[in-house]
């Protein structure tokens, strides 16, 4: 298998992300792909890494992504930034996403990592999920 599937998937969680009126409620229209240039949101999303492992078997293709959405925000304490965070798992957690090119067989969450970035002036959740994608 190849990286066939990536840009499939992270479309469709951008587009199921920027979809969600919980999340929108708590962040606007602030869920980027790539950061913008200029000042940021006090408080956005941002799509970011990814390991892709291949998956396949008898049947077909398939791989393993996992991927980080990460939360950040400049208040001085974590409830809006784990607000948020708390939309987008709910969100992403065994969502139905269709993707351009392959088909999502399951996705789920790993784990979460809250800290202090920035000097300590920014919050920062990184949540890592996980999606299996086959042909």
């Amino acid at each position: 298998m190849s990286y066939a599937f990536g840009a499939a998937l992270q479309g469709a969680v951008f587009q199921a992300l920027s979809a969600d009126a919980a999340l929108g409620l708590l962040v606007g229209d602030a869920i980027f792909d790539a950061l913008p240039a200029g000042p940021l949101p006090d408080l956005y999303v941002s799509l970011g890494a990814e390991t892709v492992r291949d998956r396949s078997d008898k049947t077909g293709a398939g791989a393993v992504h996992d991927f980080v959405v990460s939360v950040i925000g400049s208040d001085a304490g974590f409830q809006d930034v784990k607000e948020a965070a708390t939309a987008v798992s709910d969100t992403l957690v065994d969502a139905a996403l269709i993707l351009s090119r392959g088909q999502l067989v399951s996705l789920r969450f790993l784990n979460a990592r809250a800290r202090r970035t920035g000097a300590g002036q920014k919050r920062r959740i990184d949540l890592r999920f996980r999606a299996r994608i086959s042909e």
